[in-house]
């Protein structure tokens, strides 16, 4: 999995940063995408990158602030006239579904695709595939804000091929149903089970994407020992003041729960736009102070996920 951020900044749009949306690449045979909040000229900034909308089949909204939906509307469009007419599914809060089906009523906008849209409200898994588990749950904020965890389920083990070798068993097709595990009888009446020569499952990668909030037992939950914990840091270590009136996190507080979480990786992300060049790397030397593999978010930045962050 990687991820490609969009948008990274808070509130309103800054020369450098646009507002909230980024794209977890699952990485998958079909190369689905699944975006991450939506905020106003998303569709703009993907252009800048080798995403395409139809490889989009998930949307998950943290909250309902427009720096983080304003976007919906024209995606949604832009996806259908470009031909898609794959499913598409959106999660959200609830009042979701009014704003996008009022915004395409009122617009005049048919979609060409299936448009599924599930809202939640409790904190709950919101679904489970062959390749993943997603839950949620409620962050602090000053609307109903979520966090997801994103789970990968255990990956197959790889096939031994020394053992394979020393079983005298030859190559050919029959090697793919050892690997899925099953009994395979050779030309010369030999039998074998799949299990005897596939090593252990590797473990699935955790990746733990907090929408706007103070700081909260439930992010420290979420987060639990996390490949990569995408955190808001909003603000700096002394503007807590701004940071606890306006419902907001410091550099140093999302490093403190990346720290509690016994997350291996912090990505600090929605940088408040008053924080520019300079400044906002103040806010990464801050975090790096308490948790130190912490990385600073910019748009348009890619970032591979893979089990080193588990060394």
């Amino acid at each position: 999995m990687k991820l490609t951020f969009l948008g990274t900044g808070s509130g309103v749009p800054a020369k450098h940063r646009n507002v909230s949306s980024f794209a977890l690449h699952i990485m998958n045979k079909e190369g689905s995408v699944w975006l991450f909040d939506c905020g106003e000229a998303t569709q703009h900034q993907i252009l800048h990158t080798s995403i395409k909308l139809r490889k989009i089949n998930k949307i998950f909204l943290t909250h309902l602030h427009g720096d983080h939906i304003f976007g919906l509307p024209g995606l949604l469009g832009s996806r259908s006239f470009q031909g898609a007419e794959t499913p598409l599914t959106i999660y959200g809060p609830q009042g979701i579904k009014d704003f996008i089906e009022i915004s395409m009523k009122i617009s005049y906008t048919f979609l060409r695709y299936p448009l599924d849209i599930k809202e939640f409200k409790d904190e709950k898994p919101l679904f489970e595939c062959d390749e993943f588990i997603v839950e949620t749950g409620q962050l602090i904020h000053g609307v109903p804000s979520y966090g997801f965890r994103i789970t990968q389920k255990d990956l197959p083990g790889p096939l031994l091929m020394e053992k394979i070798k020393e079983a005298g068993i030859p190559t050919g097709p029959h090697l793919k149903q050892l690997k899925k595990g099953s009994y395979i009888t050779l030309n010369d009446g030999r039998s074998f089970h799949g299990r005897d020569f596939i090593g252990p499952p590797k473990k699935g990668l955790v990746v733990t994407i907090l929408g706007d909030t103070k700081f909260s037992e439930t992010a420290i939950r979420l987060a639990e020992q996390a490949d990569l914990l995408v955190h808001e840091s909003t603000f700096s270590a002394e503007d807590g003041e701004l940071a606890f009136d306006y419902y907001h996190s410091t550099s140093t507080q999302a490093a403190t729960v990346a720290k509690l979480a016994k997350a291996k990786q912090l990505l600090l992300n929605h940088i408040s736009s008053r924080y520019q060049m300079e400044d906002a790397k103040e806010l990464l030397h801050q975090a790096k102070e308490v948790f130190e593999n912490t990385v600073l978010a910019e748009d348009f930045m890619t970032l591979q996920i893979t089990k080193h962050l588990r060394d």
